[in-house]
């Protein structure tokens, strides 16, 4: 089909070859690059597959965010949502409040509770797993897809545990899954600068990848726009792609555009303001074309992108439209401005605008049901 139209010969050879197999390193790379008609054909590329791969339904998950605390012992140049615990508007959610939260958003409809927060001082393993033991005694039906790479490996460390051994103890406690976030971008002399003290790359997989080995899947996530450039993102694409080749333990990517507004690094003058919706688009695109026959799902955020351009993701590769989540403190607290929490039928309305088919899923896409 991309014979008749006016784009470079390159791009359409890449883009025809994509219909039948995933693409390299260096043909993303080349697609970071593309503009214009070129850009249109990249995204009706990435629609076909999405299309093939993941058919026309579009998926979300009534979920809930609960974020226990900002006290944060991390230093983040992307992160407004940390304090210290002298701050003013430090804060600590104590067991007894979250069971709160979790009742309510269980009769809210919740079918799954994310639940994440700072690097408390002296929080371990057997913290996290007296948390996962109470929450699921008291709401056993409940999904616990929670804490981040960087929290299992704070609280391992801090448990004189190895990640092997902590993951375990999790598992058995009741966590059904884990984000994978504090991705950020799998290149040390860029988490130098905007995490330093943050997992390694190596120290990111081998978190993940025990994850998956002792059976607890996990997302996947990319942040981009700050320091990063399209080499990166490729790259970052590309170590993802191998983990899943490997262990097969993703069940969905998640591309996260840099919040900047409120960032210190780009208050420091270090970042830019963030990708533009080119970038976003090339993101979406490229990652179903370099995931395609590995990572079924790719999330479209509709809390950093907004639901109009969660539309246009959603034409460009994606298949997700991601939670109604509940309470989302962290990117409102870099800046995000889309609204932390939004009720199904909004979901909906945003979905069948488009022309495709709502459809409910529960955290592992193992039940999906067309609403």
């Amino acid at each position: 089909m991309f014979g008749t139209m006016n784009i470079k010969t390159r791009t359409k050879k890449i883009l025809q070859k994509a219909m039948d197999e995933p693409i390299t390193k260096e043909e993303a790379l080349y697609l970071m690059g593309v503009t214009g008609r070129d850009l249109q054909a990249l995204m009706i590329a990435a629609d076909m597959v999405r299309e093939a791969e993941a058919g026309d339904r579009i998926t979300y998950i009534e979920n809930w965010n609960i974020n226990f605390t900002n006290i944060c012992s991390g230093q983040c140049g992307f992160c407004a949502f940390k304090r210290d615990a002298v701050d003013g508007d430090s804060y600590y959610l104590e067991t007894e409040r979250i069971l709160e939260i979790a009742a309510e958003a269980i009769e809210k409809g919740a079918r799954e509770l994310c639940i994440q927060g700072g690097l408390y001082p002296g929080l371990d393993t057997y913290f996290y797993e007296d948390l996962i033991r109470t929450i699921k005694s008291e709401f056993p039906d409940i999904h616990l897809h929670s804490f981040s790479p960087m929290e299992v490996y704070y609280g391992a460390q801090n448990a004189e545990l190895t990640v092997e051994e902590a993951l375990k103890i999790l598992k058995r406690a009741g966590l059904g899954s884990m984000p994978g976030t504090a991705a950020e971008i799998l290149d040390d002399d860029v988490r130098a600068v905007i995490c330093p003290t943050k997992l390694s790359t190596a120290e990111w997989v081998e978190v993940i990848e025990t994850a998956h080995r002792v059976g607890i899947p996990t997302t996947c996530t990319m942040m981009y726009g700050h320091i990063d450039g399209p080499e990166h993102r490729v790259e970052h694409m590309d170590i993802l792609r191998r983990i899943q080749e490997k262990t097969g333990g993703f069940t969905e990517f998640v591309p996260l555009p840099f919040m900047h507004p409120h960032a210190p690094i780009y208050r420091e003058g270090l970042a830019m303001p963030g990708a533009t919706g080119a970038d976003d688009l090339k993101v979406y695109a490229i990652s179903r074309l370099m995931f395609r026959g590995l990572i079924e799902n790719i999330q479209a955020s509709w809390v950093k992108l907004g639901f109009k351009f969660a539309q246009v993701a959603l034409l460009s590769g994606a298949n997700d439209i991601g939670g109604t989540l509940g309470e989302e403190n962290i990117s409102r607290s870099a800046g995000a401005s889309h609204g932390v929490r939004t009720e199904p039928e909004e979901i909906i309305r945003v979905v069948r605008d488009i022309g495709r088919i709502p459809a409910r899923r529960d955290t592992l896409y193992r039940e999906i049901e067309d609403v």
